[in-house]
């Protein structure tokens, strides 16, 4: 299966699609600096496949390209860095790591 992640920033989130349906989002505000996570959603037709991972995977490599840091608000992502440190921690500024439990 071939999974996806674009930016619709029409609509201020990431999307990721599994063969061309719409599986999933995370929603975002950005700034010149920053990317704030808010709220990730996956379908649940599409629960147990990874999109989650993918989709956070996504997202993060995104901010990482643009040069932004990460600010994750939503539990999903800051528990995906959280668990993933040795790849993303460093997207997400030192002063503050506490307030997302980092």
């Amino acid at each position: 299966m071939a999974t996806l992640v674009q930016d619709n920033p029409e609509l201020n989130r990431y999307e990721v699609f599994e063969d061309g349906e719409l599986a999933g989002f995370s929603e975002y505000t950005r700034s010149e600096t920053s990317l704030e996570l808010k709220h990730t959603e996956v379908d649940d037709r599409f629960e147990g496949r990874g999109i989650g991972s993918a989709l956070a995977r996504g997202v993060l490599a995104a901010a990482r390209d643009d040069g932004l840091a990460v600010l994750p608000y939503c539990p999903f992502m800051a528990g995906y860095i959280r668990n993933h440190p040795d790849e993303y921690l460093d997207l997400v500024p030192s002063d503050r790591r506490a307030r997302f439990r980092l």
